[in-house]
């Protein structure tokens, strides 16, 4: 018998092949979506994109902050809970002065913009917290975070008394419900995303911040030898990231028209996962602002595509939790690949 020999992939083919596995979960997202435009009319109508839009942008917000943890190999698990605080402070000091059931009577009558900055002040004490213990008292940032995430929890509870915070004023809600052009696919809520998005591409390509935050990232020792002020740069991320939380949270209330101690549950997960489907390894070092982008798409689109089939709710669950772990596990095998 004669021998056969043994066909090898080109180059290029073995290129195409770990692209595909690498980015497998955002086909297979775009081929639930090409299906589900196939067996749905409203799919792709303006009311739906304008939906899209509007649930992506407080979410790609707190995945930029979750993004710096990553990047320096740590996370935040205390995101949702902080973004939930953040949207009961803003919903008190947003509250009409007639309206019944105000958390606080002596509450003066605030613009918006005092709200906000009030909130990212608030919160910024709270990422400020998180930065110190991780980096001070070296506690994992993974343990950090979650007793933050318990706090931050158990302070909303108290100044909430468990009670949903409603009563808005129409200037606030309407930061959330108004349209540019008077065109549902271009809600105001795109517009902070969008200047997020760029601020924060400008400060992880441009400035010596994201130049300090990748050098953690890859190697905190090596970082550290070379003149990098580690402790500094760790407080910087999670202050920031508590800031873009408290906007997302700020937010999110104005869309919501309300805000409880539930606001905000389980955004973490999402914003973890949305960054490691867009290529933030969650082994440090490596991440863009496009693809968390990507990555927060392709989360929505997810959650899209399954209304739209009628899958029941229990089971949407059960499809992003496949999604995190499947994105997790696909982030480490290239990890160990490059060892």
């Amino acid at each position: 018998m004669g021998k056969t020999k043994n066909k090898t992939l080109s180059p290029d083919a073995k290129s195409v092949l770990k692209f595909v596995s690498d980015h497998a979960i955002i086909f297979l997202i775009a081929l639930l979506a090409i299906f589900t435009w196939a067996n749905s009319q409203n799919f792709m109508s303006k009311d739906n994109f304008g939906n899209l839009i509007s649930n992506v942008a407080p979410r790609f917000i707190i995945a930029c902050g979750v993004s710096g943890c990553l990047i320096t190999k740590g996370t935040d698990l205390s995101a949702g809970r902080q973004v939930g605080l953040a949207a009961c402070f803003a919903a008190m000091m947003q509250q009409t002065l007639d309206y019944s059931a105000r958390v606080f009577d002596w509450m003066p009558d605030m613009h918006w913009i005092v709200a906000l900055l009030i909130t990212v002040a608030i919160m910024a004490c709270f990422g400020a917290v998180n930065g110190c213990v991780i980096a001070f008292l070296k506690v994992p940032p993974f343990i950090a975070t979650l007793g933050m995430q318990t706090l931050v929890y158990g302070i909303c509870q108290i100044i909430t008394g468990n009670q949903p915070i409603g009563g808005f004023k129409e200037s606030y809600r309407a930061l959330a419900s108004g349209n540019f052009l008077n065109d549902r696919r271009l809600p105001y809520l795109l517009l902070p995303a969008l200047l997020v998005g760029l601020f924060m591409w400008f400060l992880y390509n441009k400035t010596r911040h994201g130049k300090y935050m990748y050098a953690i990232g890859g190697n905190e020792n090596a970082a550290q030898v070379a003149g990098v002020n580690v402790s500094a740069s760790l407080i910087r991320i999670y202050i920031l990231a508590a800031v873009l939380y408290a906007l997302a949270g700020f937010l999110i209330g104005s869309k919501a028209g309300g805000a409880s101690t539930a606001t905000g549950t389980g955004y973490e997960l999402e914003a973890i996962a949305a960054c490691t489907i867009g290529g933030v390894s969650v082994n440090g070092g490596v991440g863009k602002i496009s693809g968390i982008l990507v990555g927060v798409l392709v989360f929505e689109v997810l959650k899209i595509c399954l209304q739209f089939l009628r899958f029941d709710p229990a089971y949407t669950f059960i499809a992003q939790g496949l999604v995190i772990i499947v994105a997790v596990a696909l982030d480490l095998r290239k990890y160990l690949a490059k060892k």
